[in-house]
């Protein structure tokens, strides 16, 4: 029988570097949803369209499936055993997954004491080798690029360029769904894979190259946002122990840092940054008001937008994507705390009781 793929690895392969006897190695991801926000755009009183690509309904859970899906069918394909990657939770999940996915090994960094919960135990349940680091992500990416050089292991950390690759065909699913390029195109910003990745697809859609039409003439304005202890595009410099509550983000030394430079040059974009409390006020927002719930560092894409909304940067009429990076259930720690005003009444199991709770709330 046919093997029969879903992932986004077939629906672009005449896009990507595989050939026909390539293996794949899928979970079926890509496809995610890009949904139009109806009551966010009407509680600011703008007139814009504001769209978000959930990546966080891709298998892991993050838009890192989309690299991965790339990175490790090109590892088997060249004879790897095994894959080595620095973390702070959703690349350790991803690389976790789809390694077991090709009977491959996984070997994890992750900072002790600084990895999300629900990212931990995807990890664990992945079956990964695990080894924590007394120290920050940095320090880890640091350590992976040393490593291959004393083991056989292939990094899949985003400085491997078919995790490019493959992030680069979200950019793709926007248009094709769009029948355009968005004006805008808001996007959280820690290591800039995601950014780099964006802007290559935008441009490779729009430009014709190896014998493929461009499917659009248009490219986006790319925004980066990021939290304002983990801001080193905004310093413009490599900072050292940056730290906030959207951990997907706390990096100090982006591995991309030239791509995305020229992600924001070449599009005519900007780097801005949040207070955390701004970007657990934007999460908690497409929570209540649009029943969509994203992981922190994920809101802090929604965060700049609106900011740039309001201050007429962004003008009215235009269509803006911000991407959501991953599950909110990836740090339920963080929303729990953020819902401490409105935990669960307890009430005897009578009736009486629940419709009294019930009247009460209304």
């Amino acid at each position: 029988m046919r093997k029969h793929y879903t992932g986004l690895i077939e629906r672009y392969k005449d896009r990507l570097p595989i050939s026909e006897s390539t293996r794949i190695i899928s979970i079926g991801e890509g496809n995610t949803p890009l949904i139009q926000l109806e009551n966010i755009p009407k509680l600011i009183n703008k007139d814009v369209e504001i769209f978000v690509k959930y990546e966080g309904l891709n298998p892991t859970g993050s838009f890192k499936d989309r690299g991965m899906t790339m990175a490790i069918t090109k590892a088997v394909e060249e004879g790897g055993q095994a894959v080595i990657c620095a973390s702070t939770g959703n690349t350790s999940a991803s690389a976790a997954a789809y390694a077991v996915r090709a009977g491959i090994t996984a070997f994890v960094l992750i900072p002790e004491g600084k990895i999300a919960l629900g990212k931990l135990a995807q990890t664990l349940m992945y079956g990964a080798k695990i080894i924590q680091i007394k120290d920050n992500f940095d320090a880890g990416m640091r350590l992976v690029k040393e490593i291959v050089d004393h083991a056989p292991v292939t990094i899949v950390n985003s400085i491997n360029p078919f995790r490019i690759d493959g992030q680069k065909t979200a950019a793709f699913e926007i248009i094709d769904e769009l029948g355009d390029a968005p004006d805008y195109h808001c996007l959280p910003v820690g290591n800039a894979g995601n950014i780099t990745a964006y802007w290559k697809g935008y441009k490779e859609y729009s430009t014709d190259s190896d014998n493929l039409p461009a499917v659009t003439e248009k490219r986006p304005v790319m925004c980066g946002y990021q939290a304002a202890g983990a801001a080193p595009f905004i310093s413009g410099a490599m900072i050292d122990n940056p730290e906030t509550v959207a951990t997907a983000i706390r990096i100090g030394h982006p591995q991309s840092w030239d791509y995305a430079w020229a992600a924001q040059k070449e599009s005519g974009g900007w780097f801005d940054c949040f207070t955390d409390d701004k970007i657990l006020a934007a999460q908690k927002m497409l929570a209540s008001h649009e029943g969509i719930f994203c992981e922190p560092a994920s809101a802090a894409s929604l965060a700049g937008a609106l900011k740039d909304i309001a201050s007429g940067k962004i003008p009215e009429g235009s269509r803006i994507v911000c991407t959501l990076t991953g599950n909110g259930l990836k740090d339920p720690d963080v929303a729990i705390t953020q819902c401490a005003d409105d935990q669960p009444v307890a009430v005897e199991a009578t009736l009486d009781s629940v419709k009294r709770a019930i009247l009460d709330q209304m």
